[in-house]
């Protein structure tokens, strides 16, 4: 039988210093299950980027037997919306994978078309399916968000201070700057503290973050974008993750975070209730509320809470993200 051939549309920037995407990374692994595949695009200009996934579309559509699209919820979602209703006009299945932590408010009536033709709505968080089967779609599918179990190292810990990890772009819809605050506090109170900070630029929140961390002189350890191993290898230095968003969907960062065995404290916001259980494989606390994110982080500390328990569940939790088990459902969705 011949290799079933997929063209694959989405931001693939991380060649540009970008946060890897799904377009990044899952291309190379269908073509380890056998698949033929072409992805677009790497252009870094908006405007080149949304021509050169039309012209894949109109190039490859007789060629391919599956289109998938990443759909996001901003300005993103023009390039899938487009280049769905083109690949329908072509004559080919398109695939959705469901992005972004504010995609519902794409579920207007004059957008629904461009889900409800789609062949498939692939949902990778149980957050996403409850939010667009509400609009009764029928060709909902859920898929979650996937790592590779084995290139992360599990690392017990017994014994938890206040070094934290923050990995994410710096960009005011993920509230860099009370990470910072966070740690304020935790100087204050247990003295020798450290806050990592991995991430590129978005909107300016970096150097926002610099000049306070600066001013209040807070140990705080800029690191910039790191490749994933080198943030990895990082985090066994620290003893807690920590996420801040406003908006959100169900970041890898955080699967990522639990399979490597730290305790992930994060703001309650979209989807993340849907993935973390509170006080028992994750700790939530209000979005944006200093005061409950140290709540929960003193009590993190000082034993009021089992964080090694809470890390163990978490890694039990992700082994169902492995890929080994998630591209059994792409294989059958495809084939």
């Amino acid at each position: 039988m011949a290799a079933k051939k997929i063209l694959y549309i989405g931001n693939k920037l991380a060649n540009l210093g970008r946060t890897p995407t799904s377009a990044d990374i899952l291309p190379g692994l269908f073509e380890k299950e056998g698949y033929v595949v072409y992805s677009f695009s790497v252009k870094e200009n908006k405007i080149l980027r949304l021509l050169d996934m039309l012209k894949s579309v109109l190039v490859l559509s007789n060629k391919v037997d599956w289109i998938i699209i990443d759909v996001y919820s901003t300005q993103n979602f023009w390039y899938a919306y487009l280049c769905g209703k083109l690949s329908k006009a072509k004559g080919v299945h398109y695939i959705n994978i469901l992005h972004g932590g504010n995609l519902e408010r794409r579920l207007r009536k004059n957008f629904l078309s461009f889900f409800h033709n789609a062949k498939y709505n692939i949902a990778p968080s149980e957050f996403f399916y409850s939010k667009f089967s509400a609009v009764g779609l029928t060709n909902l599918k859920f898929i979650p968000n996937s790592i590779k179990l084995d290139e992360y190292n599990f690392k017990e810990r017994h014994q938890f201070g206040p070094k934290i990890i923050w990995v994410r772009s710096f960009a005011e819809i993920y509230n860099p700057l009370l990470a910072i605050q966070l740690l304020e506090l935790l100087v204050q109170k247990y003295g020798k503290s450290a806050l990592y900070m991995v991430g590129p630029d978005k909107d300016g929140s970096l150097l926002k973050c610099k000049n306070y961390a600066e001013k209040n002189k807070l140990p705080v350890h800029f690191k910039g974008k790191l490749d994933k191993k080198i943030w990895h290898k990082l985090a066994e230095e620290c003893d807690i993750f920590l996420n801040t968003s406003t908006l959100d969907n169900t970041p890898v960062s955080i699967v990522e975070a639990m399979a490597l065995g730290l305790p992930v404290l994060s703001s309650k916001v979209g989807g993340i209730p849907y993935l973390i259980e509170d006080g028992k494989d994750g700790i939530l606390f209000e979005s944006n509320n200093l005061k409950d994110l140290a709540d929960k982080t003193f009590k993190l500390l000082d034993k009021q809470l089992d964080a090694n328990t809470i890390a163990k569940n978490a890694r039990k939790k992700v082994e169902k993200f492995d890929w080994e088990n998630v591209k059994d459902q792409w294989n059958d969705l495809l084939t």
